[in-house]
């Protein structure tokens, strides 16, 4: 998948939707690795686990996710002899704790979600070492029930400490009149007094300190010297106890290794499930059939960023055509269109839900392009034609059955004419490779080239014409209007403007059907030359002996229209007027009309193949686009002064 068409889809908003709903860091990092599938197993089994996650939520269960702090870091580090603090070890059992509750969880909800409840089976919650490390810490520190030995080690500490806090309380008393104040304080670990400096005489023992002064000595009293000597043996004692405690309980979690890294992957995807299932349910994600062909058929579908507000779309792609051409007006929501196919497309192939109706399809695409907006870079220099172009190019590279691609506003940004012919001849070429588009445009040109080619299908958003409001909704098989003169005077422009531009747009359509008219005359002629070339140069070799063969026989008749073969010029012409009395016929030749007899001609063929109907007006082919405009014109009222001039026929 395109990065820049996940962009412009707004795949990455969602994405980030799906990341802030992981509750744990090894849930978050599957989140930010997770990108569309193209294989159908992975993609199916994502949405299994999809459905079963939405199903618990739905039935208004909470699940026991763990958050698992310091247990990244934790099983990092596990194997590589380090020796665990009781802070760490005590986030272990936690996080056991949270194991064997999910296996509970998991074992009680198997009906609801078989799938992932099995993936409990795979988890252990390390009895032996859940219940060592709950009988050893507790609060973040080592139990009393540790060892017998930190144990006794512990009694005679909290004797010690006993003995020196009523030996310190004595002090107190003992020297009140050379204290600064009454109060025991610690200085390098050991308990002292404070004692005025010019009474130090007064209080025997030890200055571990002095106060910013110098006023102030805290003082160790002689009489708690050797009891405070003894407390420090035995804290060292407890030290020596607690690094052999601790390095047990870390010998313990590495025999747990396999075990603890499968915990950790199973409760990282429970975590990674249930966030695609919430975040499935934000948008009111519905269960869809998947289709191994590349389809689209979206009943009642929404964009997710939309919410509830967006008016649902029923479209279909890749069943009856696999071209769509949407058009309407501006702000009509021909571009969202065109982002709920595909955000949905790529939401599907991520194993989440869609927010589409029953009966919705979706296929499997190996390539997903967007081009939408202008795409303009200032650093990269680029126009908004050049960067339609550079897509195009990326769309035609790619172009394949399992293709699907989004054009918005096709011939835009480059001379209309040139960028409609563009336009068309791409649309052909991605026809032919068979890949799915939807395309948006203004243009009548490439509405007509979607009415005329198999396969392919106008639609339209739909319009109030009363309140020239757009009503954002999909219409298949209508072509429709940019609605701009209306929208335009709805907006407040001029009357006068908006009349001079509707005359404006009436003349340009007049022109745009007279060249269509003569383009057509001129193709046809061109397909007569073709056609009948081969023929004729084989017979201009013996042009005499047929010219003797068909004074013979009877020459069929000639009508206006008839495109004829010319012996003596060795090209086509067309008859303008049949054979007179003396067999001579007019033809029109590169604008001249010149006279021929009829056995100089060659019917190659007939009016009927190259005019629709009888009626068909032959002055298209004769008259001149002056004379023709006028004709229009005289036909839809009288025109004062109007005067059509016809020169003399004269024939050569």
């Amino acid at each position: 998948m395109h990065e820049a068409t996940l962009k412009r889809l707004e795949y990455d908003k969602l994405k980030e939707q799906l990341i802030d709903y992981t509750v744990s860091p090894a849930g978050r990092l599957l989140a930010e690795r997770h990108m569309p599938s193209i294989e159908i197993r992975q993609i199916q089994a994502w949405l299994s686990e999809t459905e079963e996650a939405s199903a618990l939520l739905a039935s208004g269960a909470s699940v026991p996710l763990s958050a698992m702090e310091g247990i990244d870091p934790f099983l990092a580090l596990l194997g590589k002899g380090r020796i665990y603090v009781e802070q760490e070890l005590e986030q272990l059992q936690t996080w056991l704790a949270s194991v064997m509750q999910m296996r509970r969880y998991m074992a009680s909800k198997r009906a609801i979600a078989p799938i992932i409840a099995s993936y409990a089976d795979s988890m252990h919650d390390c009895p032996e070492l859940r219940e060592e490390l709950s009988r050893c810490i507790r609060y973040g520190s080592l139990t009393d029930q540790a060892s017998a030995a930190l144990a006794e080690i512990r009694r005679h500490r909290y004797s010690v400490e006993d003995k020196i806090s009523r030996k310190m309380e004595a002090a107190l008393s003992k020297y009140k009149s050379a204290l600064q104040e009454s109060i025991i304080s610690k200085r390098s670990g050991r308990l002292v007094i404070a004692v005025k400096r010019e009474l130090r005489k007064q209080v025997p023992g030890t200055v571990w300190d002095e106060s910013a002064s110098g006023q102030t000595l805290f003082v160790e009293p002689l009489d708690v010297a050797d009891l405070q000597a003894e407390l420090r043996q035995w804290e060292a004692e407890e030290e020596r106890e607690r690094t052999v405690i601790l390095s047990g309980l870390s010998d313990l979690a590495d025999a747990h290794e396999a075990e603890l890294r499968l915990n950790l992957e199973a409760m990282a995807t429970f975590d990674f499930i249930m966030a695609r299932g919430k975040l499935s349910r934000s948008y009111a994600g519905q269960s869809f059939q998947l289709a191994d062909e590349p389809l689209i058929v979206l009943s009642q579908a929404r964009h997710p960023l939309l919410g509830q507000s967006a008016v649902p779309l029923d479209v279909e792609l890749g069943l009856n055509w696999s071209q769509l051409i949407i058009t309407g007006p501006n702000t009509g929501g021909k571009t969202a269109t065109l982002k709920t196919i595909g955000l949905l497309a790529l939401l599907a192939q991520s194993g989440l839900l869609v927010p589409a109706g029953e009966g919705s399809r979706l296929g499997i695409f190996r390539t997903i392009i967007a081009d939408l907006g202008d795409g303009q870079s200032l650093e990269q220099s680029l126009s908004t034609f050049s960067s339609h172009i550079r897509v195009l190019g990326e769309m035609l590279e790619s172009a394949g059955p399992r293709s699907l691609l989004l054009l918005d506003e096709l011939a835009a940004g480059t001379d209309p004419g040139e960028g409609i012919a563009l336009s068309i001849a791409v649309l052909e070429e991605l026809h032919n490779r068979r890949a799915l588009t939807a395309a948006t445009t203004h243009f009548n040109e490439i509405k007509q080239y979607a009415s005329r080619t198999k396969g392919c299908m106008n639609a339209r958003m739909a319009f109030d014409p009363k309140t020239l409001l757009p009503l954002y909704q999909l219409i298949i098989g209508e072509a429709g209007e940019s609605q701009a003169f209306a929208i335009a005077r709805r907006y407040g422009l001029p009357d006068r403007v908006m009349q001079r531009a509707e005359q404006l747009a009436a003349n340009r359509q007049q022109n745009v059907t007279l060249g269509q008219d003569e383009r057509s005359t001129a193709v046809k002629a061109e397909q007569i030359e073709a056609r009948t070339e081969a023929q004729a140069k084989g017979q201009v070799k013996n042009n005499s002996k047929k010219e003797e063969e068909a004074g013979k026989t009877a020459l069929p008749l000639l009508q206006v229209g008839d495109a004829v073969w010319i012996y003596p010029l060795k090209r086509l012409g067309v008859v303008f007027r049949p054979a007179d009395a003396r067999g001579e016929v007019i033809v029109q030749v590169q604008g001249r009309k010149l006279a021929f007899n009829r056995k100089r001609l060659k019917l190659s063929i007939g009016r009927a193949e190259l005019y629709p109907g009888e009626d068909y007006d032959m002055s298209i082919v004769f008259d001149s686009k002056e004379n023709r405009k006028l004709r229009k014109q005289l036909s839809r009222k009288h025109v004062e002064g109007l005067v059509i001039e016809m020169k003399p026929e004269t024939f050569e």
